[in-house]
């Protein structure tokens, strides 16, 4: 729980710079988290987690 709300909070920052930094629009920042929303009440939520935490574990591992 907590490597998942650490992971938000760093995708949050990414999306906030992406727009201010205006690579990405506000429409497309609101798209992508629309998204993201909608895809964590699917049943691709459970490989995704999976997948990060994978990742994570694998990137502390070094």
């Amino acid at each position: 729980m907590a490597i998942t709300v650490s992971l938000a909070v760093l995708l949050v920052l990414a999306l906030f710079l992406l727009v201010r930094l205006r690579y990405v629009g506000l429409g497309s920042a609101l798209t992508a988290a629309a998204f993201g929303f909608f895809l964590a009440s699917t049943g691709a939520a459970g490989p995704i987690n999976a997948f990060a935490d994978a990742l994570l574990g694998a990137i502390s591992s070094f």
